[in-house]
């Protein structure tokens, strides 16, 4: 049965009447109250800023996080709903300490008709110091009211990893690469690159039918002065010759306009004339997930749709290849099933297996592999505890590495759409970098994106006979 709420009206409260609330304050309170309000003052917040400025030299919460303590006690309790604040005054004596308990005690000391009454408000710490006293003045309902107590929404707070933006920062002190652009004729496929030249990413070489591409430029306020264009006539065409500027190095990177992935990758893929190498070619996607506290990698989850073992032995390493540009030094790889232990009815299973135990081989390099582990304790340090599961990766996975297409593009779209996530992507293997943008991604991920593939070509460029033996 729901808890009540039960007013008093100006009629039955009498002076010298009292009630008392007791709250703990978290650091999350203080932080809410922030977001709330809109108070950046770094005080309550960085304990860097808090010994530099303030006189008490640690992190406090907002001298109002207390005093509103005396609102929700005036409104739930006494006088109770329907209470309307008229004024307060209040003399703040000492700082509220993240962890402190307060106790706040409102006291009637004077009515004055119609409904308004006067309260004496008093509120200490733990310790029977005086956080802060004063008046408070309010208009008193005068009907009763007795209903269930609300339940509010549950809040949380959530911090975003900054992932997208450390990658884009990350590329302000490289020169920008050339990048094919294949057939930007719509206006979200023209602006990605725009945007990233604007920024000094990328230098664009816009392939497509020319009149159209600058017909949308005019439209949409794109200034292409000094970029290259190169006509074609349809987007066969288009895929056909961003594909050649990339084979005779002229392009560092390919990036995917409004034509259909396929089409494109069809030519990228082509063995006489398109940017195979020895490795598979694959995707991945970089997701920058709210509630994850570093860069999450998925693949594949666009181009192999049933990849076999000796398939998810590239995409695997593509994926740590990747890691290393974004400075994840040795990835932690969770190879992904339904379960953790292996099971023969359930071929993820085994082939998780034996992926780890071609990594011990040395047939993949430069990250640590687990698996099978199931979803939950690949990112849950406490469900990987929970199933008694002592690895170095499960909790702690850079990589994830799905079974199949299906399993990784559900995976990352419900991270998206249920978790917010930004998710950035790339396709590797091929002799540059291909950056698959979608009409539904952000402009900070179509950003990333093309920060990605800046920083796995500056890495070629560093390390040339790796990029040649592939």
């Amino acid at each position: 049965m729901a808890e009540m709420m039960e007013n008093r009206t100006w009629d039955e409260i009498r002076v010298g009447d009292t009630a008392t609330l007791t709250r703990n304050c978290r650091m999350e309170d203080v932080e809410l109250f922030g977001v709330a309000t809109g108070d950046l003052n770094p005080t309550h917040y960085q304990a860097e800023q808090a010994q530099q400025f303030a006189h008490h030299r640690k992190v406090v919460a907002h001298s109002m996080w207390g005093g509103s303590l005396v609102s929700a006690l005036l409104g739930n309790e006494l006088p109770g709903p329907g209470t309307v604040y008229k004024n307060q005054d209040f003399e703040f004596l000492c700082p509220v300490e993240v962890g402190d308990t307060i106790t706040v005690t409102v006291k009637a000391t004077d009515k004055a008709p119609p409904n308004e009454i006067t309260f004496d408000c008093l509120a200490v710490n733990q310790n029977g110091d005086t956080v802060f006293r004063g008046l408070a003045r309010v208009y008193a309902p005068t009907v009763k009211v007795v209903q269930p107590r609300m339940e509010l929404h549950e809040v949380s707070l959530r911090r975003r990893a900054h992932v997208f933006e450390d990658i884009i920062a990350r590329c302000a002190t490289l020169e920008p690469i050339s990048v094919a652009v294949c057939h930007p004729c719509d206006q979200v496929s023209l602006e990605g690159p725009y945007e990233a030249y604007k920024r000094g990413l990328i230098i664009p070489i816009l392939v497509g039918p020319e009149a159209k591409i600058r017909s949308l430029a005019q439209e949409h306020g794109f200034d292409l002065t000094g970029l290259r264009i190169i006509d074609t006539q349809h987007s066969h065409e288009s895929a056909e010759k961003a594909v050649q500027l990339c084979r005779s190095g002229e392009c560092e990177a390919l990036m995917k306009g409004s034509l259909h992935t396929d089409e494109m990758m069809h030519e990228v893929a082509r063995r006489d004339t398109g940017l195979r190498t020895g490795r598979r070619i694959s995707h991945v996607f970089v997701m920058d997930v709210p509630t994850y506290p570093k860069t999450l990698l998925i693949t594949d989850a666009a181009i192999n749709i049933y990849p076999t073992l000796e398939d998810k032995v590239d995409i695997c390493q593509n994926a740590i290849d990747l890691a290393h540009c974004l400075g994840v030094a040795e990835p932690r790889v969770a190879i992904l099933s339904a379960v953790e232990t292996v099971y023969p009815k359930i071929n993820s299973t085994i082939e998780a297996a034996a992926l780890c135990k071609m990594a011990d081989r040395g047939q993949i390099t430069g990250g640590l592999l687990d698996g099978p582990l199931a979803f939950d304790n690949a990112i849950s340090a406490e469900a990987a505890r929970i199933k008694k599961i002592k690895s170095p990766v499960a909790g702690d996975a850079d990589i994830l590495l799905v079974p199949d297409l299906e399993a990784g593009n559900m995976l990352a779209k419900q991270l998206s759409y249920l978790a917010e996530a930004d998710a950035a992507g790339i396709v590797l293997g091929a002799r540059v970098p291909v950056v698959l943008t979608s009409r539904a991604d952000s402009a900070k991920a179509r950003l990333a994106s093309c920060a990605v593939a800046v920083l796995f070509a500056h890495a070629r460029r560093t390390a040339p006979s790796k990029a040649a033996a592939e």
